[in-house]
């Protein structure tokens, strides 16, 4: 039986191995005018987890990522990422945590006039300026090997499949050793075995890096393979909250037909 979110939130504390929070979100609400987009969201990302967030077109899930790393202001609510206060860090503090956030985009943003060297070396260079020219190259090997695909380093966006920009996109959140990934839809558009080959990568990523990950996707495969919690948003709140046992087991009309047809 899924149990209320303050429930499972207690019982993830108990099983988590360290107990310790990566995010926190209490009471967050977020309106545009008279839309209510955000309501009263409360969860946490504990580290080291992945967690998948559920939910249709227009639930808030976009908004509260933006939210999370303050490219958009909450109305209501605290957010604390890291220790750190979102809502009342200044934009040199939010500067400096973004860059232990990493984000794998729907579209992957490569820019595509660089080759995959450059678009690696991009982040390095402003963000990891300790590094000298040597360090750069090995730590962009490094990632590129873990993605498993070294031998495209000198490649053009152009010349890749979408899988392999994905990948590449990956390696580019990955170069500059993010504490925390939010993952929005990464295998949306993909086919069946390179989907999951993607969800096979970030938990190779979780174990190898020791990420703390926030998973947006409508991909029930996916989420299968990847969640160590889910939550489902449902008209901006907090619809439910479980593992995926508790989910796949739920009477819930909403949560069947979702695993049932796989997409919301």
């Amino acid at each position: 039986m899924i149990e209320t979110q303050n429930q499972i939130s207690k019982d993830k504390t108990s099983e988590n191995k360290s107990g310790e929070i990566a995010i926190e979100i209490t009471g967050l609400s977020k309106s545009f005018g008279s839309q209510v987009v955000l309501k009263d969201i409360t969860v946490n990302l504990y580290k080291g987890e992945n967690l998948i967030v559920l939910g249709k077109s227009g639930s808030g899930k976009s908004v509260l990522i933006k939210c999370i790393v303050g490219l958009l202001a909450a109305d209501n609510g605290t957010i604390t990422v890291m220790g750190k206060n979102v809502l009342k860090s200044g934009r040199d503090e939010l500067a400096k945590l973004r860059e232990k956030i990493g984000f794998l985009f729907q579209s992957g943003a490569l820019y595509d006039s660089m080759t995959v060297r450059e678009n690696l070396e991009f982040p390095l260079k402003r963000i990891k300026r300790e590094l000298d020219e040597k360090q750069r190259e090995d730590k962009i090997h490094e990632v590129l090997e873990n993605v498993g695909l070294a031998d495209a380093i000198d490649k053009m966006p152009s010349q890749l499949s979408g899988g392999m920009r994905k990948r590449i996109s990956l390696a580019r959140t990955l170069v500059v050793d993010p504490d925390i990934i939010l993952y929005d839809e990464p295998t949306t558009g993909l086919d069946p075995v390179t989907s999951d080959e993607i969800s096979e990568l970030i938990n190779d990523i979780q174990i190898k890096y020791k990420t703390s990950s926030m998973i947006i996707t409508h991909d029930i495969e996916c989420a299968r393979a990847t969640a160590d919690r889910l939550i489902m948003l449902k008209d901006g709140e907090v619809y439910l909250t479980g593992n995926l046992e508790e989910m796949e087991k739920s009477e819930d009309e909403m949560v069947k037909a979702f695993f049932k047809s796989g997409k919301l």
